[in-house]
């Protein structure tokens, strides 16, 4: 495991984004494996920026995300198919049919998970980028005493959907459910790169990769990968000292 502790989140910004370039630049037709929410954001503009900077093009590159809410729309603005066209997609020349997110507006939710899975398994994704959550999920693999291995739906904790209320105009409109990526298919990834922000994840980050591997913190079983890339600023790094 590499683990790399950052003094400014520009600094983090740029060596992540710097990564999926290099990666791209290399391998023209790479799979990578996107995430949402807060941590991502950053990485991303600079990601726009660099690609035009480096001319590098994104025309051959395949992106799965790791989930999306149940229920919303492609255009409702809080569904992760906004997020990603908005803060992504729309600014580089990677055609749309390249890139792939649950749908959680399938009529038949689980024949989807399937079909995701199938597709996973034809492009293995080369990196995968993960945040963490304040229990230890990554993707929306919350703590429990089995989990999936395979996309699935999922019924999202209360926390995190308190932790995702900022996003949303009440905690009432955040969906109780998601469709996931499993824990199975994010370890299949050839490389992962945990980006992890804030003092409030301090604890989280110490457990997750230090502590006992179990299943009651998801984040743990990365222990267990060869190529995990850590990247954390300086407050959610505070205790891996």
């Amino acid at each position: 495991m590499e683990i790399h502790i950052f003094d400014d989140n520009a600094q983090l910004d740029t060596f992540a984004a710097q990564y999926f370039i290099d990666t791209v630049t290399r391998k023209p037709d790479a799979v990578l494996g996107l995430a949402t929410g807060s941590t991502p954001i950053g990485i991303y503009g600079k990601l726009i920026k660099l690609s035009k900077e480096q001319n590098v093009s994104f025309r051959d590159v395949t992106t799965f995300n790791l989930d999306e809410y149940v229920g919303l729309t492609k255009d409702d603005e809080q569904s992760y198919a906004y997020y990603m066209n908005h803060h992504l997609f729309s600014h580089i020349d990677i055609p749309q049919q390249m890139t792939h997110l649950p749908n959680g507006r399938s009529a038949d939710l689980e024949a989807d998970c399937k079909a995701y899975d199938r597709m996973l398994e034809e492009q293995r994704i080369d990196v995968q980028l993960l945040g963490l959550g304040h229990n230890g999920h990554i993707g929306f693999n919350e703590p429990a005493p089995e989990l999936s291995g395979g996309t699935h739906v999922v019924n999202l904790e209360e926390a995190t959907r308190e932790a995702n209320a900022r996003f949303f105009s009440s905690l009432d409109e955040v969906p109780k459910q998601a469709v996931t990526m499993g824990v199975g298919s994010i370890l299949k990834a050839r490389a992962i790169m945990l980006v992890v922000r804030g003092a409030d994840k301090a604890a989280i980050v110490k457990r997750a990769l230090t502590g006992p591997i179990t299943t009651e913190c998801p984040a743990s079983l990365l222990q267990t990968h060869p190529r995990v890339i850590v990247l954390l600023d300086r407050e959610a790094g505070r205790m891996m000292n």
